[in-house]
């Protein structure tokens, strides 16, 4: 079992995600339910986080060699796994990432 942690610009993406939803759009209740399934496939990488590959687009390499990639609707999910724990470096949506 994987331990899960959060960076700091990670934590502010679900944050700034949630209020986006819920202010914004003026969706409360689909922000909390999209921002916890969100959460929840994040949790699921404390298992066989090595099930998405890394990748080795440029536009990632911020973030380390081996950076990976998980998506959750419009969302990516960029981690990196470093002994038994699972860095999650961003949530963003997937179209800001470029060159795929």
């Amino acid at each position: 079992m994987y331990q899960i942690k959060y960076s700091p610009g990670s934590k502010d993406d679900l944050r700034e995600l949630a209020y986006t939803i819920a202010i914004t759009y003026g969706m409360p209740k689909t922000a909390e339910k999209y921002v916890r399934e969100l959460s929840d496939k994040i949790l699921s990488l404390s298992k066989n986080p090595e099930r998405y590959a890394i990748r080795t687009n440029r536009s990632l390499f911020q973030y380390g060699m081996n950076v990976r990639r998980v998506d959750y609707k419009k969302m990516a999910i960029l981690y990196t796994i470093n002994g038994d724990t699972v860095y999650i470096h961003r949530v963003i949506a997937g179209s800001m990432i470029t060159g795929l």
